[in-house]
């Protein structure tokens, strides 16, 4: 029986995914990469805006029309199907099963539509609670670290799907991250719905520190890097951390959202722009090299041109390493769904648009502050029409960021660690020249 997976949307769910396809490769599922060949397709799901929603929704009744070949079985999971689960089953009847956001459920009902040997939770099946088959390159992947979210940012419908927050057991995950280190993973990207809250549920206190230095104690993990770290739950101690583990990377994910205090009071961010300022300059000052990545929203309800400039301002004056922007994108069942007045789409999209000419210039900067500095880069590929490389630097994350174009005599293997000196720069991207031919 031939399983194809598809997974949609953020990180979070990409861990999910490979947790699913683990326990249906062990139960007697092989995995292929060719859709027309499947016996089962899943299909994980993302709602959070109404682009993921789209695609979502496209790639079911794109998969759908596939069961007039030999697919038996078309299994929808994950943030949609908890969200529609009903609608899902009315509309699109070709779909078998719906079972939102319990993973464990994947095997029994897929075992319920084709009755074979998948419905048989073998002993195998039951010792795969942190068992993933990895769908990264292979030598980076994601640790989610927690689920749900308790922040209710009004925008938000992620605490409505995926609930409270809930902090995954230290000992679990660093037997996860143990068991990924022996696939040949070198760099673990924590990731969460707010990661800086870590261990609030269950140990009492934030234990996100904890968990890093036991982390980098684990053979084989070269890097650490930290996403989604909320502004107002950043502590001096994580500061003190990563400033003094090698392991982790001088690198960190803060989404603000907002710059104007007005906006981010609508928002329900639990936050302002002084306390944004105050956690930046700590970073800053105890970690000269820091590289700090944001992410704002342009257009929400209210938000007035005078709170746009404000936000243009602080951007302009903070100078983030790295920054994305998304037009609001309103969503049902969320507080600012009927907030009003709502931003034009036209309006939406210019304020996104100068937001990043803004960026585009600071980022430039920074990239040409690079050149002649040497960094060490992980590398992700080869681009053979080019004759170089592709890596990335402690300041990259992959996927959103920036990328490192290298050349060299020799061959590298995908993975591999090497020093390289900067010979050029543009907004976003870096070239350069290994100096150390040692690699690891």
């Amino acid at each position: 029986m031939k399983l194809f997976f598809v997974s949609l949307g953020c990180d979070k769910n990409l861990v999910d995914s490979e947790h699913m396809i683990a326990k249906l490769n062990a139960a007697g599922l092989e995995l292929t990469d060719e859709e027309k060949e499947a016996d089962v397709i899943v299909i994980n799901t993302c709602c959070f805006i109404h682009d993921a929603k789209q695609e979502s929704i496209d790639t079911i009744l794109e998969m759908a029309r596939l069961k007039d070949n030999k697919l038996k079985a078309l299994i929808v999971c994950g943030c949609l199907a908890e969200r529609y689960r009903d609608e899902i089953i009315k509309e699109i009847p070709e779909v078998d099963a719906v079972i939102g956001m319990n993973e464990d459920d994947i095997v029994s009902a897929i075992g319920s539509v084709i009755g074979n040997t998948a419905s048989r939770k073998s002993s195998a099946t039951r010792k795969l609670f942190n068992a993933r088959l990895i769908t990264t390159p292979g030598h980076f992947e994601y640790l989610k670290i927690a689920e749900g979210c308790d922040k209710n940012c009004t925008y938000c419908i992620i605490p409505k799907i995926r609930g409270s927050y809930r902090s995954y057991p230290m000992e679990k995950l660093i037997e996860e991250a143990d068991f990924l280190a022996k696939q040949g993973v070198k760099e673990l990207i924590l990731v969460a719905q707010e990661t800086t809250l870590y261990g609030i549920d269950i140990y009492g206190h934030k234990a996100l520190p904890e968990l890093l230095c036991k982390l980098s104690e684990i053979e084989g993990i070269e890097w650490i890097r930290l996403l989604y770290a909320y502004p107002e739950e950043i502590t001096d101690e994580l500061i003190d951390i990563m400033s003094t583990n090698p392991k982790i990377c001088h690198y960190i994910d803060i989404p603000i959202q907002s710059g104007a205090d007005p906006v981010l009071k609508k928002m329900g961010r639990r936050t302002d722009q002084a306390r944004i300022r105050e956690v930046v300059q700590k970073l800053r000052d105890k970690i000269n090299d820091i590289c700090i990545r944001t992410t704002l929203i342009a257009g929400f309800p209210g938000e007035t041109e005078e709170d746009f400039e404000e936000t243009y301002r602080f951007v302009n004056e903070m100078e983030f390493d790295r920054l994305g922007v998304f037009a609001y994108s309103p969503e049902e069942g969320t507080p600012a769904y009927d907030f009003r007045p709502q931003v034009g789409d036209e309006e939406k999209e210019r304020r996104k648009s100068e937001l990043y000419e803004l960026q585009q210039a600071v980022s430039y900067e920074a990239s040409q502050n690079m050149i002649g500095k040497t960094v060490r880069v992980i590398v992700d590929g080869y681009l053979p029409e080019d004759d170089v490389y592709v890596a990335r630097s402690y300041r990259d994350a992959p996927d959103i960021d920036g990328l490192v174009f290298v050349y060299s005599d020799r061959e590298l293997d995908t993975g591999v660690m090497v020093n390289v000196t900067v010979t050029d720069a543009k907004e976003y991207d870096l070239e350069g020249k290994i100096t150390d031919e040692s690699a690891q």
